[in-house]
């Protein structure tokens, strides 16, 4: 259940044509595949791993048994799994311990989630936070959007946090959590991995979990040279985890499987002699037989995908009453920012930002200034500009944030303007505006903005700090205001 750099790897039926060998090879180059518009391979033609047999009865059950020794051993005390019922035996079907399982559900399925692509250390203080919030899936159906992206604010990939609201409103609304994983795998944002993840932990269902952790247990397990990333892999890996799942505690051992995973089956340095399994891992015996081969060599490295460059001009308004330096005084309570909620789709999507402009490359500043004036002055009309004074406009400096597939290169800068008409007067004339909001200095530091944005803010608190200590006499060079 912990994973580092966790993956959701969609599971797609597995065929039930075998093709099987004594040892591992080579796998066969796969055909091409072609990719739905959210991105998932739709190879379904390919058979799934052909040169791996499936784990014998007998081989299953000495895994099964050894693992499960180990982990009851081993296993980190997290507190996800202080919520979960018992996973030996039946499950109790009466209404007190129906009410315990969908309670153990929802604190799975949050963990789950909030684990995806994040540390476990990271995850454990934001889970304690959101279950002392919310802590039934009934008080998170009535959050809002904007309360859990603030809760969520810092983990990242808020496509996660939208779909746990949307999946929490749409699981009350029928009126009983989903039992099963084919009944799971219904709601909005949950796939094959949550799904497999709350059916086999929360309520004992003998199915799979297939995380970038128990790829690379399996992978090594049965020596699979064929790439990780195409649909047949996956296909075939998804069926291996199937076949050794323990039917009496589900739960426990994909936790084990993932748990493996994530301390001594690690990417670089596994702890093979200290594995409870490596008896019975193909990798591990191959690496010892004399051959250049070692544990690492699976699964096979694929080479990432260039991240793409972007650009834009950020511009931080500060709405001020005052003059001169007083302006740069940080938390001042007099002053506001202005900050602008990004498109519900798409990335970051629903989030707040400062005012910011995508730019088709790297530009000199007049040229920024000039796309960040269009554009304040189309969301902000035209009138707000005419009524104005600006006390100060200067280039801040670039900050580089960095998503999976995108290196965002920001230019910042500094706009403090002084209305003619006070900020009070602003603020009743745009109280309603849906698209953007007036924060003042002292709030905007306990707001759940993303971390992108909280380097930006942090670096203009930085530059304001620095400018009120330098001599007034210190020349510097001004570019003109293009407003």
């Amino acid at each position: 259940m912990e994973a580092r750099g966790r993956r959701r790897i969609k599971d797609e039926e597995s065929s039930n044509a075998k093709k099987r060998n004594t040892r591992p090879r080579k796998a066969a180059k796969e055909p091409s595949t072609e990719r739905d518009p959210q991105g998932e391979d739709l190879n379904t033609s390919s058979l799934p791993l052909p040169d791996i047999e499936d784990f014998s009865p007998e081989d299953a059950r000495r895994i099964r048994a050894s693992l499960l020794d180990w982990y009851d051993a081993n296993r980190r005390d997290l507190p996800w799994r202080r919520t979960k019922t018992s996973s030996r035996g039946t499950v109790n079907r009466s209404e007190t311990e129906g009410k315990v399982e969908a309670g153990s559900a929802y604190a799975v399925w949050v963990s789950e989630v909030m684990l995806q692509q994040t540390r476990v250390s990271t995850v454990i203080s934001y889970y304690n936070r959101w279950m002392d919030k919310w802590p039934t899936i009934h008080h998170l159906a009535a959050a809002s959007q904007e309360e859990v992206n603030e809760m969520w604010a810092g983990l990242g990939y808020y496509r996660r946090a939208r779909f746990l609201l949307e999946g929490a409103k749409s699981i009350v609304q029928e009126g009983a959590f989903p039992r099963t994983a084919a009944e799971l795998l219904k709601v909005q944002g949950i796939g094959d991995y949550t799904a497999g993840a709350i059916a086999s932990i929360a309520f004992n269902e003998a199915v799979p979990v297939v995380d970038g952790n128990v790829v690379r247990v399996i992978s090594r397990l049965k020596a699979i040279t064929a790439n990780p990333k195409k649909s047949g892999t996956v296909k075939g890996i998804w069926k291996l985890a199937s076949l050794l799942v323990d039917p009496l505690r589900p739960g426990d051992f994909n936790q084990a499987m993932m748990e493996l995973g994530a301390t001594l089956c690690s990417t670089m340095n596994p702890q093979c002699y200290a594995c409870p399994i490596s008896d019975n891992c193909v990798a591990f015996s191959l690496s010892k037989s004399g051959e250049s081969i070692e544990v690492t060599d699976y699964p096979t490295k694929v080479a990432k995908a260039k991240q793409r460059h972007d650009f834009a001009a950020v511009c931080v308004v500060q709405l001020t009453e005052e003059t001169g330096e007083e302006s740069l005084k940080r938390c001042s309570n007099k002053d506001m920012l202005l900050l602008v909620k990004r498109p519900n789709e798409g990335l970051l999507a629903g989030l707040w930002e400062f005012p910011s402009v995508l730019l088709d490359e790297r530009v000199d500043i007049d040229s920024r200034r000039r796309s960040a004036d269009t554009y304040l002055r189309k969301l902000f009309h035209i009138k707000l500009w005419e009524d104005c004074e600006v006390v100060l406009r200067e280039d801040v400096g670039e900050c580089i944030h960095v998503f999976s597939h995108i290196r965002l290169h920001m230019h910042i800068e500094l706009l403090i303007l002084k209305l003619k008409g006070g900020l009070n007067q602003f603020s009743e004339s745009n109280q309603f505006s849906s698209s953007w909001k007036c924060v003042d200095a002292k709030s905007i530091k306990t707001m759940g903005l993303t971390s992108g944005v909280r380097k930006v803010y942090n670096m203009v608190e930085d530059f304001k700090r620095k400018k009120l200590q330098r001599p007034s006499g210190d020349p510097r060079k001004k570019h003109k205001s293009l407003i």
